[in-house]
């Protein structure tokens, strides 16, 4: 669960607290070394998130090291509580409060069931565990068939698996959200993947050049759910040919960087050498 639990500074709030707040709330706690109360609340805190499985995640700030973060929150009084949710605070508290109560407050930030099994089939999506991610969220959208979020994520689930044609049927009328763009950003993918499956043969043929060797390996590669290693080889191919396919190879690039956990750093490098490559 430590995917959910972590220290944050003034170099990487914005990005663990906030963009992570777009998908699930996040509580902040700020504390210090010497804070004897934030030594209760914290592990009562610990707990609750674990208990949450997924739909909740707990930062911690240090505010001996990080003044600015203390300053920019107003900070004065340990241990301090903030929630984050879209980016903005939604709720907090200062002080210790008893577990019970303290259960009751975390308890109105989880999403209900459905949501919480969502986040739980999102989450094991960002970790790459596709076939878990699949049947976790298959089952929220047995529900709600709609569920935009589910859908993108179960397309992804889908993809990394090779199973191209599912994924085409759950893009095919993709309802109307925040999701919509980056489902369609999909698509290029998992036409690709389509026409090398009908083709019956992923690996490289006699008659294949170089680049579609190598982009024929890269498909297969995506298929097999080793994301960075067809990254590897689509940067290859760009390198040689900007708009290999027509642009096709640059479109399939892309959508396998939307597949990949889009916090971990290993999917920024690899953003940076796309961006590096094509300009």
């Amino acid at each position: 669960m430590q995917e959910y639990i972590f220290e944050v500074n003034e170099a990487d709030f914005d990005t663990h607290v906030l963009e992570r707040s777009t998908r699930l709330p996040v509580i902040v706690i700020f504390t210090a070394p010497w804070c004897t109360p934030c030594e209760v609340l914290n592990p009562m805190l610990e707990r609750l998130v674990q208990d949450a499985e997924g739909a909740l995640a707990l930062a911690r700030v240090n505010v001996d090291e990080n003044p600015r973060l203390a300053a920019r929150f107003e900070v004065k009084t340990l241990p301090l509580v903030r929630v984050f949710v879209n980016r903005q605070v939604v709720a907090g508290f200062a002080g210790t409060p008893t577990e019970a109560q303290l259960r009751q407050f975390v308890r109105r930030l989880a999403p209900n069931q459905g949501n919480l099994q969502r986040e739980r089939g999102l989450s094991l999506v960002r970790r790459g565990q596709w076939a878990e991610a699949e049947a976790a969220l298959r089952a929220v959208l047995a529900e709600r068939a709609d569920d935009p979020a589910a859908r993108l994520g179960l397309v992804k689930a889908l993809l990394a698996q090779g199973r191209a044609e599912e994924a085409l049927d759950w893009l095919t009328n993709f309802p109307p959200s925040k999701e919509y763009s980056e489902a369609q950003m999909l698509r290029p993918l998992a036409e690709a993947l389509a026409e090398a499956f009908r083709d019956a043969d992923l690996s490289p043929k006699e008659s294949d050049d170089l680049l579609e060797a190598i982009y024929r390996r890269a498909l297969r590669l995506v298929a097999a759910g080793n994301l960075p290693a067809a990254m590897d080889g689509l940067l290859e191919v760009l390198r040689r040919d900007k708009r290999y396919r027509r642009g096709e190879a640059h479109q399939v690039a892309l959508a396998v960087l939307a597949l990949m956990d889009p916090d971990a750093p290993e999917t920024r490098q690899y953003r940076q050498e796309l961006a590096m490559v094509l300009f």
